[in-house]
């Protein structure tokens, strides 16, 4: 490769530290463009405990316009806020919308090491378009995991709901009122961001593995 394609190709090295661990990103930048991509995660740690051991998890809420997230950490019984957030991509070509969720997500996982992560999953409604999109986003979301070695749990919507707030139905006003309860402290910068809380919640309620690569629980 000669000098001048090599001043192109800049590295920078990402470590985001977490309890018990180091991940490592590497950022590729070439004539502008930034591509991020794992270099390599180690294991934070080996939950000995199995089921209620401790845990960090981060919890997203797709879409394409905004992307809500949050991340709690789970000992036992005990949860406990650590951020939350949502990343946007704007209006514009689609493809780059996406790449603009990727590049934010994939800060979010390098700014906070989780262990494991969780999902909701994608539900068909009338709107055929819009369902697209929202699974294009949420593609975009299990692949920045997946490049990061990160245990996903999918869940239902319902099953977020009916976990969380007891009811398959609730609203977002009933799913906030109960995030704030069950998070002391916490102030969800959105419905998505609340969202994204109520669904690592959920997950950290059915204690996730993880040697499980991608769980789904049915409402």
């Amino acid at each position: 490769m000669s000098l001048s394609a090599l001043q192109h190709v800049v590295f920078r090295l990402k470590v985001a530290c977490g309890t018990g661990g180091v991940v490592f990103f590497c950022e590729r930048k070439a004539l502008g463009k930034c591509s991020p991509f794992v270099l390599v995660r180690e294991k934070r740690y080996k939950n000995e405990q199995g089921v209620g051991g401790f845990m960090r998890i981060l919890g997203i809420d797709p879409g394409l316009r905004t992307m809500g997230w949050g991340v709690i950490e789970s000992n036992g019984s005990r949860l406990s806020h650590v951020a939350n957030g949502h990343c946007t991509s704007g209006s514009g070509d689609l493809a780059e919308r996406l790449l603009s969720l990727h590049e934010q997500l994939t800060d979010v996982v390098a700014r906070h090491a989780p262990d494991q992560a969780a999902i909701e999953q994608t539900f068909v409604n009338k709107d055929g378009a819009g369902t697209l999109k929202l699974g294009q986003a949420r593609g975009v979301a299990l692949l920045t995991l997946a490049q990061a070695g990160i245990p996903i749990g999918e869940y239902a919507p319902n099953k977020v709901k009916k976990t969380i707030v007891g009811a398959g139905h609730a609203d977002k006003q009933q799913i906030l009122y109960m995030v704030k309860l069950q998070l002391p402290g916490c102030q969800p910068a959105g419905a998505d961001a609340a969202d994204a809380l109520a669904i690592a919640m959920c997950h950290a309620h059915y204690g996730g593995k993880g040697d499980i690569r991608l769980r789904e629980v049915q409402a």
